[in-house]
């Protein structure tokens, strides 16, 4: 879960838990790849 960024139609990337995206099976992993463009600022992730 994104702070800090202005997100367009990502909502899918959220991370919630059977919600937006299937959970993560045990040695699994999930990769975010991103651009931002024009943004200065702080920001910061969690998980839900």
């Amino acid at each position: 879960h994104w702070h800090g960024f202005f997100q367009l139609r990502t909502n899918w990337a959220d991370g919630v838990d059977s919600v937006t995206q299937r959970p993560l099976v045990p040695d699994e992993s999930f990769l975010y790849n991103f651009t931002v463009a024009n943004q200065s600022g702080t920001f910061w992730y969690h998980s839900h």
